[in-house]
């Protein structure tokens, strides 16, 4: 007898819950995110082949910077709180050393809420090349970056020609290294 009753106990659920789970089924299909294909994707934020931002239009401190028309440069985004962005200035400013007599240009944007935490960062790295605070990020959302540190390289025609998420060390050292020497040999663009 136990058997017929959870028989028909289940029976009377799957009758009683088969409107409300096809209406949740139905639901879901209906919210479920439906990826396009990657050449039909709306494109969001700087990718590779987009110009580099023009940096007077945004609310960049100090808002002097120096000239990177026909120059290779790393843009570089950055917090005081991650600790890959930590390990990057250090390899940055050897890179600056490096490179900048050749064409390249560094410049390092923080993007802290708080001004103190921007300096104390700059002060205690000490980095060779130019750092600036978007102060009311206005420049690191429209390019929507994802992840800290982000560095975008752009070569001397003002188009971004790769994007490094994250830093990994020797690996992204070498990769920026390879990538900044490549860029430098083009020639710049004519006036």
């Amino acid at each position: 007898m136990p058997i017929l009753s959870f028989i028909h106990m289940r029976t009377a659920i799957q009758k009683s819950c088969a409107p409300a789970l096809l209406l949740w089924a139905g639901v879901c299909l209906f919210l479920s995110p439906v990826a396009l294909p990657a050449d039909s994707a709306p494109r969001t934020g700087l990718n590779v082949g987009d110009p580099c931002p023009v940096w007077s239009n945004y609310d960049l401190v100090p808002n002097t910077l120096p000239s990177t028309n026909g120059k290779v440069v790393l843009l570089d985004f950055w917090a005081s709180w991650c600790a890959p962005c930590k390990a990057s200035f250090p390899v940055y400013s050897k890179l600056n050393e490096e490179f900048h007599d050749a064409g390249l240009v560094i410049i390092a944007v923080g993007v802290d809420d708080k001004l103190a935490a921007h300096n104390a960062f700059v002060e205690k790295l000490k980095p060779t090349f130019p750092v600036v605070h978007d102060r009311t990020q206005s420049l690191v959302k429209v390019v929507n970056v994802k992840s800290m540190p982000a560095a975008y390289l752009i070569g001397r025609d003002g188009r971004v020609r790769s994007i490094h998420v994250g830093f990994f060390g020797r690996k992204t050292e070498a990769e920026l290294r390879n990538e900044i020497q490549s860029l430098l040999k083009e020639l710049p663009p004519s006036p």
